[in-house]
Order: structure tokens, then sequence, then C-alpha cells
């Protein structure tokens, strides 16, 4: 199947699907707590976009990285975005809220398309169960990791022109305790 044939038959569908570049892969559904990090992203970045030409979209708006298509579950674009449009143009940055099933894919297979999208300058895969994200950011043709964690983190977006405390990313989200040793 090509990106095209895709695009028009995922229309047809009643439920989402992803594109891996060769087939679809449906979506799976998730928990209270990814879908309330996910609503927590997205108000962090609306709040301070406010009056900007940058806008938070996801988790049902889709995005075509390196020739496959995928759902981020929040992602910011500078460009202007159709009201009807199904697909966001020049993601900027993007982000992927991790659970026990999608750990993989978000760190690999989508972390390498996403590398590949000249658009995007960073992915942040934000962590379910703790205080924590993993930030991918480009610089040049190299791209830069860093961990940030702990109640006192805060994510810099240069990109955007933004910052936003982590704490803020787990507003009525119950994470499950430290074990003894990582305290």
């Amino acid at each position: 199947m090509t990106l095209p044939e895709f695009l028009a038959w995922e229309e047809r569908q009643d439920l989402r699907y992803e594109f891996d570049g060769f087939r679809p892969v449906g979506m799976t559904g998730g928990t209270v707590a990814h879908d309330e990090i996910t609503f927590n992203i997205r108000s962090a970045m609306g709040t301070r976009l406010g009056g900007k030409p940058c806008r938070p979209l996801g988790p049902n708006v889709k995005i075509v990285a390196d020739g496959k298509v995928y759902y981020p579950d929040a992602f910011v674009t500078c460009r202007p975005v159709a009201p009807k449009a199904t697909v966001a143009e020049e993601p900027v940055v993007v982000f992927e809220v991790t659970s026990e099933g999608s750990h993989q894919t978000d760190l690999i297979v989508k972390n390498r398309s996403y590398r590949a999208t000249p658009s995007i300058q960073r992915y942040i895969i934000v962590q379910q169960t703790q205080k924590a994200a993993i930030v991918f950011m480009r610089r040049d043709e190299d791209w830069l990791t860093e961990i940030v964690s702990g109640d006192n983190a805060v994510l810099h977006l240069p990109e955007i022109e933004i910052m936003v405390p982590l704490e803020e990313l787990y507003r009525n989200v119950e994470l499950e305790p430290l074990p003894e040793d990582e305290r």
C-alpha cells in the first residue's frame, strides 16, 4: 500500500490506523493516566502558545513522518491548519506518552521516523508511571538526548519559545510509587 492509498483508505474506516510505510496498523486503547497526561500536555501547550502562530494538536489529527502516518499523543505545528484537515503539516515538537505496549515503538520506530522528518526539532517521550521524559532534540545534523525528571524539572522548548514544568503534565494523575532502591 502506498501512502496516498493508505490516506484514502483510512478516511473510509471507522477506527483509526497508523501506517508503517507498507500496511495499516490498528490503534489500541489507552489508560486513564495516558489520557490525563495527553490532555495536560495539550492544555499546557495551548495556554502558553495562545496568540502565537504555533498551536498544539493531537491525538485525533495525524502527521506524516518519513513516509509513515502517526497519530502522536500531542504535537505542535507552526503552520496554518484548515479546520477540516485530518493531516497537519510540518510538526515542530512531537509528544508520545508511553504505555507498556508502545514503549519500544515510541523509542525506536517512531524516533527513527521523527528524526528523518526535517520539520521535527524535538521529540519528547513522556513516561506514564513516573514524572519523567526522554527528550530528543535536533542540533544541526545531530540529535542530543536528555532525561528530564523529578518534581522541579522543566521542559525547555526553545523551538516554540516556551517552558513547561514537568509537574504540570502529571496534574490529576496518580503515579506509581518509586521502588525503595530508586528513591
